[in-house]
């Protein structure tokens, strides 16, 4: 039997079958001895993919992690780059379990939006703390905010690297939000757009900017100077909201 039959392809679509199965082959044919599972985490596992413009990302679980192994992964994603497999998440399942406790909005989202392939699934019966997650998401939102005020001041009215900031900001908001609806224990979407509609419900929210940035990252806007600053002033009112109702918390 090929190795690629192995794989448990059936619950993605199906444009991404045949890179899925060449990336498998050559990563196979190398760490067969060390390799334990492969999953395909993000927006190649929901219904978000965007052929020719979305990443395929992967999480690849080891039995070691080693110098080889990062060698052999390295060279079998420049192979198959022109599919835009990009490089994987290394795990093994020792750095699973000793990393809950400082990654829980990550591993909540592997929980949520991962599909494994091959061998067996690694994220769906893991115990997240509540209480680690609500200080991560109150951590990095803060964080979030200096690095808003920093990028900002660094791009000293060059409005491109504003616009830029901004989309990455948008895309590191959607973990968190569904991290803060997790521990209202309210049901968490996939997708970015009904996670932005939930949290809107939930948290008495206007978070339409975030559904406007989301926009850019297709069809980046000129980097007009007045809505550049206006959309700044809107994300970071957004992003400091959320921290005091992340700090308001209780878990």
């Amino acid at each position: 039997m090929a190795e690629n039959e192995k794989l448990r392809l059936q619950a993605l679509r199906t444009d991404i079958h045949k890179p899925l199965e060449v990336f498998f082959e050559k990563i196979y044919a190398k760490l067969h001895d060390n390799l334990v599972g492969l999953s395909v985490a993000g927006s190649a596992a929901t219904d978000e993919f965007i052929p020719g413009k979305s990443d395929i990302n992967t999480v690849i679980l080891l039995k070691r992690q080693d110098i080889d192994a990062l060698n052999t992964i390295a060279q079998v994603c420049k192979r198959v780059a022109r599919s835009r497999i990009t490089i994987p998440l290394t795990m093994t399942a020792d750095y699973i379990s000793r990393s809950l406790d400082v990654f829980g909005v990550e591993f909540l989202d592997l929980q949520l939006i991962s599909k494994t392939i091959y061998g067996d699934e690694p994220f769906a019966n893991l115990q997240i703390k509540k209480n680690d997650v609500r200080l991560q998401c109150e951590r990095e939102l803060k964080a979030m905010l200096i690095r808003l005020r920093q990028g900002y001041m660094t791009a000293a009215g060059r409005n491109r690297l504003v616009r830029d900031m901004l989309i990455s900001t948008v895309a590191g908001l959607a973990p968190l939000l569904r991290a803060m609806l997790w521990l209202n224990d309210v049901k968490r979407p996939e997708t970015f757009d009904m996670t932005v509609q939930a949290a809107e419900n939930q948290f008495q929210l206007n978070l339409e900017p975030l559904r406007e940035i989301k926009k850019w990252k297709l069809k980046k806007p000129a980097a007009d100077g007045k809505s550049t600053v206006i959309a700044f002033e809107q994300i970071y009112q957004i992003c400091d909201r959320l921290t005091i109702i992340t700090d308001e918390m209780t878990t």
